[in-house]
């Protein structure tokens, strides 16, 4: 069995930046690693995940109720486990995911303002992957706690990660969403013991290079203990 390692945080908190470089300061420690991205937008798994995205289901990230949009991500997770890197996983290799379950956690939790109805909720969508999709479970969680207020900034110039354009999606567009995905992010990696990672302070984003280091030494503490 494999080790897996989760990095997510909201939107432009540099989840792929950061998965990147830890994959390549892994590799040259010679850690046998394997690094996945979700969604799997090149994949037709992900297809319910680009018309939701797209804004085909409504317009507003609430026209879609967390369960069902967290069934998207999670099939598409599923599909990608079961036909590419499941093997690796299974077969002793570390596991570097830029964005989990832990995402649907983040995001789709983020739309039920009701503390017992969040907390139902992301039980439900342990059982629902972990359990009855039987998809691994991290052995670390890395937070990238990114304010919305400089992730927001960041975004300007990110292309679509669906087609490439300058178009944001549903959730990228809409300042409420993304602030209350971001506090739920920080109640939610409080309560089940993320490694926060704080990538803003005294004003000013951390450089990507110290964050960075913050993230390997993380890891690397957890790849000794196992």
């Amino acid at each position: 069995m494999g080790i897996l390692i989760a990095v997510d945080g909201v939107d432009s908190s540099g989840k792929q930046t950061q998965t990147e470089l830890l994959r390549k300061r892994l590799k040259s420690d010679g850690v046998n690693i394997r690094a996945v991205s979700f969604p799997v937008y090149d994949s037709p798994s992900s297809s319910l995940i680009k018309m939701y995205l797209d804004g085909e289901f409504g317009t507003n990230p609430d026209d879609v109720n967390a369960y069902t949009a967290s069934a998207f991500f999670a099939l598409d997770r599923f599909a990608s486990y079961k036909t590419d890197w499941g093997a690796d996983y299974n077969g002793g290799a570390v596991i570097l995911a830029d964005r989990y379950t832990t995402s649907n956690m983040i995001h789709q939790a983020g739309k039920i303002d009701d503390l017992s109805e969040k907390k139902k909720f992301i039980d439900w969508v342990y059982d629902f992957e972990y359990n009855i999709c039987g998809l691994p479970k991290p052995d670390i969680t890395i937070f990238l706690d990114m304010p919305p207020e400089y992730g927001i900034r960041l975004m300007e110039n990110r292309a679509n990660k669906i087609d490439g354009t300058d178009v944001k999606d549903i959730h990228e567009r809409n300042r409420e969403y993304l602030q209350k995905s971001y506090d739920n992010a920080v109640f939610v990696a409080e309560s089940y013991g993320w490694k926060r990672i704080v990538c803003a302070e005294n004003g000013a984003v951390r450089s990507i290079e110290d964050i960075n280091d913050e993230v390997y030494s993380a890891v690397k503490a957890v790849l000794t203990d196992i």
